[in-house]
């Protein structure tokens, strides 16, 4: 089955950046979507956003449009999200998910496979 693998993680101050990836261990097709997560401690996980991989269709959180941006490497087997301008309130436990309904989703339920998440702290 899919394997997920994230990285990229780290420490940075407001106002930074960070890029995220998350490599799909075997082939990828038209209907896989991609989603991104992200959990904080003693909170629920959220959607921050998700890409189709045939097509290239976003959907974003309304927390972080305009400053992340999500995008895939085909050939790679690779999705990224790009955050930029990066609040103290993004700080969490980011995962990578896969879902194989074919449609743009927020919802957790909707996502099949996920990768083991990889830290974010955004200090001011």
């Amino acid at each position: 089955q899919v394997q997920l693998v994230e990285s990229g993680g780290g420490s940075v101050q407001a106002g930074g950046s960070l890029r995220l990836s998350c490599v799909v261990s075997r082939r990828t097709f038209s209907s896989l979507v991609m989603g991104w997560f992200r959990q904080a401690p003693g909170k629920e996980r959220l959607f921050v956003g998700a890409i189709t991989w045939g097509g290239g269709r976003t959907l974003y959180a309304d927390s972080v449009k305009g400053r992340f941006t999500i995008s895939r490497d085909n050939a790679k087997n690779t999705v990224f999200l790009q955050m930029n301008s990066l609040k103290p309130e993004d700080t969490a436990v980011y995962h990578c998910a896969a879902s194989y309904y074919s449609e743009l989703s927020t919802r957790e339920i909707r996502y099949n496979s996920w990768g083991q998440g990889t830290q974010v702290t955004v200090s001011s």
